[in-house]
């Protein structure tokens, strides 16, 4: 089956096309997608993912046509930059 995997820099993002056998997990689709020899910050065993912007695990049992994607940790968290933009104001 064919799944895509796609990653994301503010500078720069990938989607890549791979082939998997049937029952493939999310993890296996990102493996085979070898993005982390482009991108060295991404942790394979770690890396948040999900499937068309929806959560999931590594294990998560994939569909032809999936897209998984691999999450970035986020640089601040949203309630803390809502109160410093609040309190700019």
């Amino acid at each position: 089956m064919r799944v895509e995997v796609a990653y994301a820099r503010p500078d720069r993002q990938r989607l890549v096309r791979v082939e998997l056998a049937a029952g493939a997990t999310a993890r296996d689709a990102v493996r085979a997608s070898r993005l982390e020899e482009e991108f060295p910050e991404i942790d394979i065993e770690q890396a948040p993912l999900g499937v068309f912007g929806r959560a999931c695990s590594g294990e998560t049992v994939l569909r032809a046509g999936d897209r998984v994607e691999i999450y970035r940790p986020l640089q601040i968290d949203p309630k803390e930059a809502r109160r410093k933009r609040a309190s700019g104001r």
